[in-house]
């Protein structure tokens, strides 16, 4: 049944609006889409509580003005229903239904262009569709800006990261989507840099009444990334607006605009709305709307081929690790404790040559462990030193790398310091990606931009970085601190729209080789262990190092070799953005559940846990404080007749709930 309401007023276009209203399938949420007095804008409205407030759309083309003076001319409506499958994302069975609706306006200059709505339950995409125009012409547009605007109540609350400055940081390397986010702002101040905010856009409604998260999806080699621009007053609340690249992003290569071929389409801009959080931590919007660019040529058969869980030396004992020796010991590590992978970070090819990392990938494979190995992923973008350099920015080098990659049995790269949001930038990501596909060589980026649809239009693409991450508790105390904030923050806005490669579980309680000097971690074993349930990615950073076998329990050591990477399930149980998490996920017939706490005091809570029965055999793994001294215990969970538990999570510490 095709469950969408249309509304087109049949009055002469001269005389009064016309108006079009799309509801999702369950009924629940409308979109009005208006144009009145010739500016085009939309509302959305969830079981009667205003969510969005008119906020306008259109675009800015070489050829012509999509802001003003604009008519609907036409509706045309379709029911979308369709199942797809994906395995390294929160779920591995999808049924996406949703009503779409096309409407068609028409500038005071006769030129055309279509607003392309989906709304499914407790989710809006758009997009415009540009076609030709009179006589055929122009084939090719440059699209300079876009008036899309999202209009939110007064009173809203903000969880969002500030949008760097270009060519700045460390080497010049950034925009690198590395700022930290804030909690419960305010909308109405100016963003950090005065550049707006990186995508995803995380919104509280005033009196609790609702959440909106803003992003973005589908963005490939034909549009530039995008970002919301600074906030706009109004009485009315305010609004944000779509903003493109800083034209210095890249060392200035690249144009800031966006150049298509026409007929031609922009990216989504994807809202998805909700009375509580759960629609947007379950969130499937940015894969639903995307499709498989081509298909995966995998070195296994296995559905699972790339997925897994990794060592990494350099996240503790830095660049001087390097070398055959400790890389063996790694190695030998990632063998131990059952895991698929190994990762050579920067300045292999000249630490220890590449005649000599192909007898290391022969010694992983004997060990059944495979390699990934670090790249910089320029030639002219930024001024990162590492090497290897001037591998990955050219086609000829790509193809020649990829080939020898192949033939020593690599089996991923991770490719860093790409800096901006340029399309340059975009169609670089995207022929990497294909190329290294080609070879089998799946892909995780780092020093990079927010993946936007990626993992199901690009088959061996596993994870981006694209958050303030592990290497930074590892650089500066304060980071440490701001850990278990950042971790019950992510489920809710970054990780929830793509996956997040974190870069460690963290097992050392000091940032030092020898696990007595520098800082200290602020997290429980507890809470580390859980976050890799609670942050998502198919190939999970597990950054155990060799000293941690014989420190921590025989009860830590047997969860960290059980960590599921791929899951066919997740389930929002309770939480609030930066403040605690609690999330389940199902691997096959087995369900986790994984809590995180950020609170300076113990948070008990009673947790509905339908997915477990009352007599069931339930284990709890949770921190045990005695004396002033912190463990981790391992103990029997009783689920009442209601399919209730109650637990409590120390300060900075964790808890998973599993079925023996």
């Amino acid at each position: 049944m095709k469950h969408f309401l249309l509304l087109l007023a049949l009055l002469p276009l001269g005389i009064m609006a016309r108006e079009a209203n799309i509801a999702s399938p369950d009924g629940k949420l409308i979109v009005n889409i208006n144009d009145n007095g010739g500016m085009p804008t939309y509302t959305i409205t969830l079981e009667g509580q205003q969510m969005m407030l008119p906020s306008t759309l259109g675009f800015k083309a070489n050829f012509g003005d999509f802001t003003q003076g604009l008519k609907i001319v036409n509706t045309t409506a379709e029911h979308i229903d369709k199942h797809y499958e994906m395995r390294q994302v929160k779920q591995s069975q999808f049924h996406f239904v949703a009503t779409q609706l096309n409407i068609d306006f028409e500038n005071a200059d006769g030129q055309k262009m279509t607003v392309q709505f989906c709304v499914a339950n407790n989710n809006v995409a758009f997009r415009y569709l540009i076609p030709r125009q009179k006589n055929d012409n122009p084939k090719c547009a440059i699209i300079e800006k876009e008036s899309t605007a999202f209009h939110l109540p007064d009173g809203t609350t903000t969880f969002i990261s500030p949008q760097s400055h270009a060519m700045v940081g460390w080497e010049r390397t950034k925009p690198s989507y590395e700022e930290g986010f804030s909690a419960d702002g305010n909308m109405n101040v100016r963003s950090q840099y005065g550049q707006g905010y990186t995508f995803p856009c995380l919104f509280h409604l005033a009196g609790d009444s609702g959440w909106v998260l803003i992003s973005e999806t589908g963005v490939d080699s034909h549009y530039c990334g995008s970002h919301l621009s600074d906030f706009h007053p109004l009485a009315s609340g305010g609004f944000y607006t779509i903003a493109y690249p800083m034209a210095g992003e890249n060392n200035g290569n690249g144009t800031a605009t966006a150049g298509i071929a026409l007929p031609g389409k922009t990216p989504w801009r994807t809202i998805t709305v909700g009375t509580t959080l759960k629609p947007i931590v379950e969130t499937t919007i940015p894969y639903d709307i995307v499709e498989p660019l081509y298909e995966l040529k995998a070195n296994s058969q296995k559905p699972t081929a790339n997925a897994g869980r990794y060592t990494w030396s350099w996240l503790i004992w830095q660049d001087n690790s390097i070398n055959w020796d400790d890389q063996v010991k790694f190695i030998d590590l990632a063998a131990s404790m059952g895991y698929e992978f190994c990762l050579v970070d920067n300045w292999w090819d000249q630490n220890i040559g590449r005649d000599r990392m192909a007898e290391l990938s022969k010694y992983a494979q004997s060990k059944g462990v495979s390699l990934m190995l670090w790249y910089n992923s320029n030639g002219h973008e930024n001024d990162a030193p590492q090497t290897p350099r001037n591998c990955l920015d050219n086609s000829i080098a790509r193809d020649r790398e990829m080939a020898w990659l192949q033939s020593i049995g690599v089996r991923g790269i991770k490719v860093d310091f790409f800096g901006g949001d340029k399309q340059e930038t975009m169609k670089l990501y995207e022929d990497i990606l294909y190329d290294a596909n080609r070879y089998g060589i799946q892909c995780i980026f780092h020093g990079c931009t927010l993946p936007r649809g990626w993992e199901r239009m690009y088959p061996n693409y596993v994870a981006s970085e694209a958050v303030l991450a592990s290497e930074n508790v590892y650089f500066d105390e304060g980071a440490a601190r701001r850990q278990a904030f950042d971790l019950t923050l992510h489920p809710f806005c970054r990780n929830t729209v793509g996956t997040m490669d974190w870069g460690g579980v963290i097992m050392n309680r000091y940032m030092s080789r020898d696990n007595k000097s520098r800082h200290q971690r602020q997290t429980t074993n507890a809470f580390e262990i859980a976050s890799a349930y609670i942050m998502q990615t198919a190939i999970q950073c597990v950054a155990i190092q060799p000293n941690n076998l014989d420190e921590l329990s025989q009860v830590e050591l047997d969860m960290l070799k059980g960590i599921p990477t791929t899951w066919d399930e997740t389930r929002f149980i309770d939480g609030y953005p930066g403040r605690y998490v609690v999330l389940a996920r199902r691997h096959c017939d087995h369900w986790y559940v994984a809590g995180l706490n950020a609170l300076k005091e113990p948070l008990t809570l009673n947790l509905s846990l339908p997915m477990f029965q009352p007599k069931q055999n339930v284990t709890l793994l949770s921190d045990q404080l005695q004396k002033g001294i912190v463990s981790t215990v391992r103990k029997p969970l009783q689920i009442n007749k209601k399919g209730q538990a109650r637990i409590t999570l120390q300060p900075n510490g964790g808890c998973v709930i599993f079925s023996e």
